[in-house]
């Protein structure tokens, strides 16, 4: 039983946790593309939101002894919302009920138009460390058709305004393959993205989730999906034009300058126990992958009543397993360990292009091309078939 048990009379975790993961579902609006668990606020309740979370350690019988923290991730929603006295606030409720190592990575999503001179002393008070700003276009025209609020010359002041503020590890996020009817440049995106140094960048397709404005605007016919050969291209020169100035790309959405990998991704990618607390907020304990009621309102309900939160959990089997091995291997520039008879099945990958052997390994690893990532769930499937019928 680790720290990802319900209570049931008096259960004390045994499993030592080294990342968190916070879900606060704060926003000032829902993006046109979004469907993550939100609630839309013009006051955001920070203390009583860092209260339920007390609450949640509480009713989920989280030992201090248990939390000894080498990343937490604020996510959302938008967590920049809670200011910097709610952050402060919220991660003093974390070092209440468990301990956030020395070198711990900390990271605040963080939207340009909450990050100020003010905002960025506060959170780097608080022990932030990292900041993930979403950015996702400089283009006016994208970002209102988003319906984001902040525009491409304050996302470009957010940064200068973090880094003035002692932030030098920041990520930027910016979303590719938008309807071609926008005629936004990437190359323009790009270039912009480039010209602020971040030390580390994640890029994501759009894509059409139907219970969103965007979702009900292609129903209706009134937005195309951009082309798969747009994508492509996007995905590819992004790629090419990355890494030539000196990122690696070493997860399928994600570029990074040298030793500044997300630490916390990276240990969802590793498959490693994380905690989740929070609306909608999911956790791994190696063997059982839980997740939290969705809506931000029953999150609420369970914590008043006394009940743990839980929305579902699934119990992994081997096939489930292998199949997460395999995906979770081919997604990162680290790869995948293959046996013999796997290397002679990938051969013709390899002749297309979209895998390459690790050589220092004496080519007993395989790890995919950006050609290859272009594929990740196909060639995936095929390899846990291969696995499955062995």
């Amino acid at each position: 039983m680790g720290p990802f048990a319900p209570r049931s009379g008096v259960v004390v975790a045994d499993l030592t946790c080294r990342h968190l993961y916070i879900h606060v579902p704060f926003c000032a609006r829902r993006c046109s593309y979004c469907d993550f668990a939100i609630v839309v606020r013009r006051e955001v309740p920070a203390l009583a939101f860092a209260q339920e979370i007390a609450t949640e350690f509480t009713l989920r019988s989280v030992a201090e002894s248990a939390l000894h923290l080498d990343t937490v991730y604020l996510g959302g929603g938008t967590p920049s919302r809670l200011g910097a006295d709610g952050v402060q606030t919220l991660l003093d409720t974390v070092r209440a009920h468990g301990t956030i190592q020395v070198g711990a990575e900390v990271t605040l999503e963080a939207n340009p138009e909450d990050i100020s001179a003010e905002t960025v002393r506060g959170w780097r008070n608080a022990g932030v460390t990292r900041l993930s700003i979403g950015v996702q276009s400089f283009d006016d025209r994208v970002l209102t058709w988003m319906h984001r609020v902040h525009d491409g010359a304050a996302a470009a002041r957010a940064v200068r305004v973090a880094r003035d503020g002692g932030f030098d590890d920041f990520s930027l996020d910016l979303i590719f393959a938008v309807p071609d009817a926008l005629q936004r440049d990437w190359a323009r995106d790009v270039d912009a993205m480039l010209a602020l140094e971040p030390s580390h960048l994640s890029l994501y397709g759009l894509t059409v989730e139907p219970h969103t404005p965007l979702g009900r605007w292609h129903a209706r016919g009134e937005v195309l999906e951009s082309p798969e050969e747009r994508y492509e291209h996007e995905f590819l020169d992004a790629h090419a034009r990355l890494t030539a100035a000196g990122f690696e790309h070493y997860e399928v959405s994600n570029f990074a300058r040298p030793g500044r990998r997300a630490r916390h991704n990276s240990a969802y990618w590793r498959a490693v126990p994380y905690l989740g607390v929070g609306p909608s907020a999911h956790g791994f304990d190696g063997h059982e992958r839980r997740w939290n009621a969705s809506a931000y309102t029953a999150w609420q309900r369970a914590l008043r009543s006394g009940a743990d939160p839980i929305g579902g959990a699934e119990q992994l089997s081997s096939e489930n397993l292998v199949a997460e091995a395999v995906y979770l291997g081919l997604r990162t520039v680290d790869g995948l360990a293959v046996s013999e008879a796997e290397r002679a099945y990938v051969a013709t990958w390899r002749e297309a292009g979209w895998v390459e052997y690790d050589l220092s390994n004496g080519g007993s690893r395989i790890r995919c091309t950006a050609e290859g990532w272009l594929r990740l769930d196909s060639l995936a499937a095929d390899l846990t078939a291969l696995r499955s019928r062995s």
